[in-house]
């Protein structure tokens, strides 16, 4: 864990971070951390990226703005889309990039938010934020535009987001 470096994301890490995923079975195209690089090229974001003796670890966004109605009505910046690499986990390295991450909302709000998913493939994401002082925002779970209401149908998938807010001291 000593040779942990967290700096920020450069243009030139778009194909370096897709083909880590790809080795891994996911699919996160280049495009996606070069338009991560020109959000925060105009300081729309703060994307983090870990590394591990040299090695591509994992990343973490700050957004300024979110897209999360309750966040964005009171000015609560977003950690977002919080990725380690399955190879790289278990050694604290999500722990040291949420750490950056705190401490760059910090420069701006007392307060973090963050969604998490609600089926079992975010369990140790969960499980980490609890551990971190996360707390549910108490309106309950969102999909795309809208809190889920007491008796509506719907698919759980990546869509369907519990969010959580901690003060920051």
């Amino acid at each position: 864990m000593s040779n942990v470096h967290i700096r920020l994301l450069t243009k030139q890490d778009a194909q370096v971070i897709s083909e880590s995923f790809q080795e891994q079975g996911w699919h996160k195209p280049p495009e996606l951390y070069e338009r991560y690089w020109e959000e925060q090229e105009k300081g729309k974001r703060v994307t983090l990226i870990a590394e591990l003796n040299g090695q591509f670890a994992g990343y973490v966004n700050v957004i300024w703005t979110s897209q999360y109605p309750s966040f964005q009505e009171q000015g609560i910046p977003e950690i977002n889309d919080f990725n380690v690499l399955m190879k790289f986990q278990r050694q604290g390295i999500g722990s040291k990039l949420m750490d950056h991450a705190e401490k760059v909302v910090k420069e701006r709000s007392e307060v973090a938010g963050i969604g998490v998913g609600v089926y079992a493939d975010y369990g140790k994401a969960q499980v980490l934020y609890a551990h971190r002082g996360y707390i549910p925002d108490g309106r309950g779970l969102h999909r795309d535009d809208h809190y889920l209401q007491p008796g509506e149908e719907t698919i759980i998938d990546d869509e369907v987001v519990l969010y959580l807010t901690k003060k920051l001291l």
